[in-house]
C-alpha cells in the first residue's frame, strides 16, 4: 500500500516538474538553456526507489516528452531509462550522504543524457555532429543541474530516505560489512 501512495506521490511530482519544466523555466535561462528537471528527478527515482521504478519512470516520462516536444517517439525514453538503470547502479556502489557524489552524479547522469540524445538524433536525422554547439548545451545544463542539485539536496535527501525506507527491503547497512 505505501509503495502505491508513493508511486503516485512521485507522479504528482513528475507533473508539478512538468508545469515548471515548460512554463516558469523558460523564464529563467543561461544562454538560452533551460536545466533538465527530468534527468535529476529520475536518477533520483533510481537511486532512492529502486532499479524497477527508475526504469519505469524513465521510460514513461521519455514517452510523454517525445509525445509533446519531440520529433520521435522512444529517443527520450531511452535516455531516460539508462539514467533511471544507472541511478541504481549508484545505489548500490556509492554514498548518497555526500553532497559531492550526488553533485557528480548529475554532471554524469546530464552528460550522458545530452550526449545520447544528441548522438541518437544526428544518427536518425542525419546532420553533422556539431561539437561547439553540443558543447555548449551540455556545459550549460550540467551548470545548471548542479546548481540545483545542490540547491535542493537537502530536501531531496529527506525525501529520498523516506521512500528508501518503504521501497529497499533489508534497511541494515550489510553491503558495507
Amino acid at each position: 500500500m505505501r509503495k502505491t501512495v508513493i508511486t503516485v506521490i512521485l507522479f504528482i511530482v513528475f507533473l508539478i516538474i512538468y508545469f515548471l519544466q515548460a512554463n516558469i523555466l523558460p523564464n529563467f535561462t543561461i544562454a538560452g538553456i533551460t536545466p533538465n528537471l527530468f534527468v535529476i528527478f529520475v536518477l533520483f527515482i533510481g537511486l532512492y526507489a529502486n532499479q524497477v521504478l527508475g526504469i519505469v519512470f524513465g521510460i514513461v516520462i521519455g514517452l510523454f516528452l517525445d509525445s509533446i516536444y519531440g520529433q520521435s517517439i522512444g529517443l527520450s525514453a531511452v535516455m531516460l531509462c539508462l539514467i533511471g538503470f544507472l541511478g541504481s547502479y549508484f545505489d548500490k556502489n556509492f554514498s548518497k550522504d555526500n553532497k559531492l557524489t550526488i553533485l557528480f552524479m548529475v554532471i554524469g547522469t546530464t552528460a550522458i543524457y545530452e550526449f545520447g540524445l544528441y548522438s541518437l538524433k544526428s544518427i536518425i536525422y542525419e546532420f553533422d555532429f556539431e561539437l561547439w554547439f553540443f558543447l555548449r548545451i551540455v556545459l550549460l545544463e550540467i551548470l545548471y543541474n548542479s546548481l540545483i542539485s545542490i540547491i535542493f539536496y537537502p530536501l531531496l535527501q529527506k525525501a529520498g530516505y523516506a521512500i528508501d525506507r518503504n521501497f529497499k527491503e533489508n534497511n541494515l547497512l550489510t553491503r558495507y560489512f
